[in-house]
């Protein structure tokens, strides 16, 4: 096994690599097959050290055919290791009627799925379906996938948790819910987002001893972005630096009754290193919060009159937290939209610009699915069914970049043509201010001098790092956006 390489894969890119692993390199089928098993064998004997009765349970493909391994060389090691099975073995062929028939061979009990032969195992292994799935689970393949996930032993999922989408993170109908798993050759991008992070449990990668150099035949469909390139962008600074080196961000938000929301995203930039930072906001606001935190500008602004002079002076313009969807927000909106600065864009000035869209190059829109939803005119279900097609509607059709945000948050850029994965984050990080923060950090180091692509994607993974620390320290229940603000300025100085 080896780290999770960078690259994410569909699952048609994957078999087009097995495929030339066979036949153009010359890798027995049932030897990348024999190795599938002894990966997932050797994690087995380690995560689970201590398993020793296990179900294994097999499907009708080569996806089955890797079950079989698993159990003859856990049969072979003294364990109780014994095969359920959802459909017929003696209607495999190729690869996987060959492992079968190794594991007959090697005294393994197999027998049909039932709920009853999970009663008291150590640990299931799932190896029903596999990337190939394109309609939903239904009949005795639901009925054992349930059976399973209502079962208090772990499960590990070989290649893909059955009943998720390789390709986009969608549960088709029903899917094993696996504290781990194991793929293979190449990562499948649905692994990562939507609903595979919840599904996948620990991921771990296997190349299987495919030579290296048949992947960049494929170009890949997806980049996880691990943080690689941030502090190469954000360098020591120079000795002589001073506040305008770094950049002025202008927050405009915080409607009546929403101060906080533009506080948070201001209070975010200057954390991640804006050297200034000013909000225009209701007047009724501007002066009870620049009591609370005297290092940000506060500015009453009833009119785009009195927005002007704010712009003139902004690097960045950070709109959409608190901002509302009255006739203030609009005005505002269109006063920005008039400017050449630019824009992070999040909140409720999405859902202003979902009622009259337009396109921009030197921007940055951070939607979370039902933001998405409305600047794309579909339902959010439609949004999540296939987030990476969103993302990149989004990316072509206003232009610039486009983040859409939720577990394995993704990054489109037009002008790059490239889409990147961040999987940093967690479920106590679903609480209020959580984007307005998001969208704070962006503006810092898109005001620093990253190009929108580049402050979108450490943006995300900075917040979700952070978010990630926050809840290692406190746990995830009870979370507060402004609990990120301390982690993000060390991030920013490591």
């Amino acid at each position: 096994m080896h780290e999770l390489p960078v690259k994410l894969y569909r699952a048609a890119q994957v078999r087009e690599l097995d495929r030339i692993a066979i036949e153009e390199r010359g890798i027995p089928g049932y030897t990348l097959m024999s190795r599938a098993g002894e990966a997932a064998f050797r994690w087995l004997q380690q995560r689970w050290s201590k398993a020793r009765r296990i179900a294994v349970v097999c499907g009708g493909g080569n996806n089955g055919g890797d079950g079989y391994v698993v159990a003859r060389l856990a049969r072979q090691a003294g364990l109780d290791a014994r095969v359920l099975t959802i459909t017929d073995p003696t209607q495999l062929r190729g690869d996987a009627e060959t492992a079968w028939q190794d594991a007959r061979d090697a005294d393994i009990v197999i027998m049909p799925f039932s709920t009853a032969e999970l009663h008291n195992v150590d640990l299931i292994v799932d190896a029903i379906l596999g990337t190939g799935l394109e309609r939903d689970v239904s009949g005795v393949w639901r009925e054992a996938i349930e059976a399973m996930n209502a079962n208090p032993a772990d499960i590990l999922a070989l290649d893909i948790p059955s009943g998720l989408h390789a390709d986009t993170g969608v549960i088709l109908g029903v899917a094993v819910r696996a504290a781990a798993t194991l793929t293979f050759i190449g990562l499948k991008q649905g692994l990562f987002t939507g609903q595979g992070p919840a599904c996948c449990g620990e991921i771990r990668f296997a190349d299987l001893g495919v030579p290296p150099d048949i992947y960049p035949a494929l170009h890949p469909a997806c980049w996880r972005y691990n943080g690689e390139e941030l502090f190469t962008q954000l360098s020591r600074r120079s000795r002589s630096a001073h506040k305008g080196s770094f950049g002025h961000v202008l927050v405009v938000g915080g409607d009546l009754g929403m101060g906080g929301a533009a506080r948070l995203a201001a209070e975010a930039a200057a954390r991640c290193g804006a050297g200034l930072t000013s909000i225009a906001t209701r007047s009724a606001h501007a002066g009870l919060q620049a009591a609370a935190r005297p290092e940000l500008m506060f500015h009453g602004v009833e009119t785009p009159a009195e927005l002007n002079p704010l712009l003139h002076r902004a690097t960045v313009v950070a709109i959409g937290p608190g901002l509302g969807r009255g006739d203030w927000g609009r005005a505002l909106l269109h006063a920005i939209l008039a400017s050449d600065k630019s824009l992070v864009v999040d909140a409720d000035a999405l859902n202003l610009l979902a009622t009259e869209p337009t396109f921009r190059n030197h921007w940055i829109l951070t939607p979370h699915p039902g933001e998405a939803a409305r600047l794309l005119k579909m339902t959010p279900a439609e949004v999540e069914s296939d987030r990476f097609a969103a993302v990149e509607e989004l990316a072509l059709r206003f232009g610039g970049v486009a983040v859409l945000k939720g577990a394995g948050s993704l990054i489109a850029s037009k002008a790059d043509g490239l889409v990147a994965l961040c999987t940093t984050g967690n479920p106590g990080m679903a609480s209020g201010g959580m984007g307005d923060v998001l969208t704070g950090v962006i503006a810092a180091l898109l005001a620093q001098g990253l190009t929108p692509f580049a402050a979108a994607k450490a943006g995300v993974y900075l917040h979700g790092r952070a978010g990630d620390l926050a809840a290692r320290n406190g746990g995830e229940r009870g979370l507060l956006a402004s609990d990120l603000l301390p982690y993000l300025r060390q991030l920013v100085n490591l």
